[in-house]
């Protein structure tokens, strides 16, 4: 399960106002042509300057980002800003989540450096927040975990300040294989549930509710100081009822920090779009989290789980505020 992790700030491209009520309320998925929108959802062809060269560098790193796997619909807004979302561990994964357009198959085996390569790109792209996720490997007892402690270590010798957030699998609940993730200490600990507990093995064969639900709730116990974070993908046949209950579920295991946005289907052959959520829905949804308690809401149609990320560090982050601190009192070796 590789989430699709990006968005865009929808309200410079939308205008609520604008859209007949009759139009939101009567629009309807056609299975025939899966990459029909309603009109409040517009997403911006990738290119620009700034798009090129962040994409030239991936490519002389030999490194992947799930903006590319994953056909993420805002792939260009985020390039062309000069950000991107690293991708570890290669682009197979043992999984088949019925919603994610990575390829599915026997991967190849770990590349140790990649890491450092990681790391090296946010140094010269000077980013000052970084969201590194993976494929699945289940071919792995650890699911790749050390891998996702080294890119962190490496960046931060490389690129100080920087914080990051870690969209982890599951690793099937393995407690020491999240512990090796959780000892690294990254901002954020992102683990998506993606779906309502009903639609779970629908959405996602080979993934558990409760391994899910283990991953968030042990990464605040080992570790209160990381902010936890997870998504939901709005669409797929649950009702709102249902999305309801999911959040509280995610609010009752202390989750600081919740991410709703609405399913697009990749192609014909992955999982239909049941119905396209309105404003107004993504709207409520965020109000009722907030009063969940949740920390930090983003709730509408392109959000994904990198959307606003830095503020949330710089806003909520105890960790961030005292690395940055203890950076500038650090001595310089002069």
């Amino acid at each position: 399960m590789v989430p699709d992790i990006w968005s865009i700030d929808v309200s410079d491209t939308i205008n609520p106002e604008a859209i007949p009520v009759t139009d939101a309320a009567d629009w309807q998925p056609d299975p025939k042509h899966p990459r029909r929108r309603p009109p409040w959802i517009r997403v911006k062809a990738p290119s620009g300057d700034t798009y090129e060269n962040v994409r030239g560098l991936m490519r002389s790193k030999a490194l992947h980002t799930v903006c590319e796997e994953a056909q993420c619909p805002n792939l260009g807004e985020c390039w062309g800003a000069g950000t991107a979302t690293f991708l570890m561990m290669g682009d197979t994964c043992t999984r088949s989540c019925g919603f994610c357009d990575i390829k599915t198959g026997r991967p190849s085996p770990l590349d140790w450096a990649e890491p450092n390569r990681i790391a090296q790109s946010v140094r010269a792209m000077n980013l000052q927040h970084v969201v590194i996720t993976s494929v699945n490997r289940d071919d792995r007892p650890d699911g790749g975990a050390p891998l996702f402690a080294m890119v962190i270590r490496r960046i931060r010798q490389l690129q100080p300040g920087c914080s990051i957030e870690v969209l982890i699998p599951d690793f099937k609940g393995s407690e020491v294989a999240l512990k090796i993730v959780m000892d690294a200490q990254p901002e954020i600990l992102n683990h998506n549930v993606e779906t309502v507990k009903r639609l779970f093995k629908k959405v996602q064969p080979q993934d558990n509710w409760e391994w899910a639900m283990a991953t968030l709730s042990n990464a605040k116990k080992m570790d209160p100081l990381v902010l936890t974070k997870s998504g939901i993908m709005l669409g797929l046949g649950e009702t709102f009822d249902e999305v309801v209950e999911t959040m509280q579920a995610l609010a009752d295991i202390n989750v600081d920090i919740l991410t709703l946005g609405q399913y697009l289907q990749p192609s014909n052959k992955h999982l239909p779009i049941e119905r396209y959520y309105t404003l107004e829905e993504f709207e409520e949804l965020r109000r009722i989290g907030l009063e969940m308690g949740f920390k930090w809401v983003e709730s509408g149609p392109l959000v994904r789980s990198s959307y606003h990320a830095d503020q949330q560090v710089r806003a909520l982050s105890k960790l961030n505020f005292i690395q940055l601190h203890s950076e500038r009192e650090a001595p310089s070796g002069d």
